[in-house]
């Protein structure tokens, strides 16, 4: 009598199933820690300001950054683009009065860093009255938005 052997019936398998919940949860891993490059797709409206312009500008101090993010405090101007050289000139225009209201004329083109290191040279002198020149788009004058911290 011939005793068969249950093991050699036996045909070996490959679970596939494991495998591809591992697969899908890899993907689905990189799918989320992946970088997409949004900016092209990124379309930004930009804020419009609308207001009456200011006729006090009797004690006004200019303060102006070109293109090029060359400062220019009323009619001088900063020997370098640095912070310490911005709040040199304007210490030295303005003296001890920091009441008086800063006029911001930045333009259209002018690199952000440029604006932000103005910003931050006036907060550091003490100067609490800003007021950011803008144009609207009418054509009509141009029109100042006053910031107070």
């Amino acid at each position: 009598m011939r005793i068969r052997d249950r093991r050699a019936e036996d045909n070996p398998e490959l679970n596939l199933v494991p495998l591809i919940d591992v697969i899908l949860v890899l993907i689905i891993f990189f799918v989320i820690t992946t970088t997409f490059d949004t900016r092209s797709v990124l379309k930004l409206e930009l804020p419009q300001a609308t207001g009456e312009r200011s006729d006090a500008q009797d004690g006004t101090l200019s303060l102006l950054i070109n293109a090029d993010g060359r400062y220019f405090v009323d009619d001088r101007e900063a020997l370098r683009t640095d912070v310490e050289s911005l709040k040199r000139t304007i210490a030295e225009v303005a003296g001890d009065d920091r009441e008086r209201t800063v006029l911001l004329r930045a333009d259209a083109r002018t690199p952000w860093q440029a604006v932000v290191t103005a910003y931050d040279a006036l907060g550091q002198l003490g100067f609490k009255r800003i007021a950011n020149a803008t144009a609207p788009q009418t054509g009509a004058a141009p029109a100042a938005a006053t910031q107070e911290e």
